[in-house]
């Protein structure tokens, strides 16, 4: 029994690392991705959001077989590892959600505060700082919630390219009979998306107190 919970644990061992290092690195990029896309410089704009557009429209597990594959069969220069091109086609692909989400919350702020705060003599730097982005901060905490926690379960799509997650781990143990590892696996994500549900919940409350 200690063999196979510990194995269990191994591989949702990797799905937390997978999960941790997506949001750690996604978050910032789609934000960079999200000014991009509201470039004045229409070139850069519409390149970028053709990448939104493709990455949106193209299933991630595919996604993560390019990343693996591509660098390889084109310039002769193979993915050395596995876990970095999971990680990769991860944070390219939330990266994009995550940028559409920033700009309909920044967007969706009127364009009078931005005008006001220039009267007041403020650059728009500090318009978009101090004025704005506590406000689009608590726009887009209910639909990023929602993409974190489909990124909890959407790390089991690792194993499509060989990362031993805890489903894959789960599965070994059917060829020796045993089918409570693979139901198990379902209260490991219930476990982690519980205590998400409650942190995230706790930053949208936190949140209350800032009316917009």
């Amino acid at each position: 029994m200690n063999i196979y919970i510990s194995s269990l644990f191994e591989g949702f061992w990797l799905n937390i690392r997978l999960f941790v290092l997506t949001l750690a690195m996604a978050i910032p990029l789609g934000l960079v991705i999200t000014f991009g896309s509201m470039a004045k410089f229409r070139p850069l704009k519409w390149l970028v959001r053709t990448f939104v557009w493709i990455i949106r429209g193209t299933p991630l597990m595919l996604q993560l077989f390019v990343v693996l594959y591509a660098p390889g069969l084109l310039f002769g220069v193979p993915m050395k590892s596995r876990m970095t091109a999971a990680i990769v086609a991860f944070v390219v692909n939330y990266a994009a959600y995550f940028s559409e989400i920033y700009r309909g919350g920044i967007e969706s702020i009127p364009k009078g505060q931005y005008e006001a705060g220039a009267v007041l003599g403020m650059t728009r730097s500090q318009v978009f700082f101090k004025v704005i982005l506590l406000q689009v901060i608590k726009r887009i905490v209910p639909p990023m919630s929602n993409e974190i926690i489909t990124l909890t379960k959407d790390t089991a799509l690792a194993r499509v390219i060989g990362i031993a997650e805890i489903i894959m781990c789960a599965e070994r143990f059917t060829k020796q009979g045993l089918i409570w590892p693979l139901f198990s696996t379902g209260l490991f994500f219930l476990a982690f998306n519980g205590v998400l549900t409650i942190v995230l919940g706790w930053i949208e409350r936190r949140l209350d107190y800032f009316k917009v």
